[in-house]
């Protein structure tokens, strides 16, 4: 082999692995941070990336607007401005799933004993 192909393969063995290690966790990061602001409802709590903890009161299509503090102060913040969620609230589609998902009772020992009589 000559010295330019070896060159190339260097190159695109270098771009692989920089692509590898570096933009592909950032784009997983970014993308779950998205999920996480699209999932927001009004209802849940949330820590901004100013470190302001808040209740999220309504969502509009760039901004939240949350409640905080004891006075019960109304703030709007960006979208991007979230930095997690502290406590998620159940949505009620959620909580349906999950008594469709609920087993019926298991009858009890009494029952089953009498059963056998």
């Amino acid at each position: 082999m000559n010295q330019t192909t070896i060159l190339i393969i260097e190159l695109v063995a270098f771009i692989g692995i920089f692509y590898l290690l570096i933009i592909l966790p950032q784009q997983r990061r970014d993308k779950k941070e998205r999920e996480m602001i699209a999932s927001l409802v009004p209802g849940d709590e949330i820590i901004t990336k100013s470190g302001i903890y808040g209740k999220v009161l309504s969502v509009k299509e760039d901004s939240f607007t949350i409640e905080v503090g004891a006075d019960r102060v109304k703030l709007k913040i960006a979208k991007w401005a979230v930095g997690g969620v502290l406590h998620k609230v159940e949505s009620k589609e959620a909580k349906k799933n999950k008594e469709e998902d609920k087993e019926p009772d298991k009858p009890d020992k009494e029952e089953k004993k009498e059963d056998d009589q």
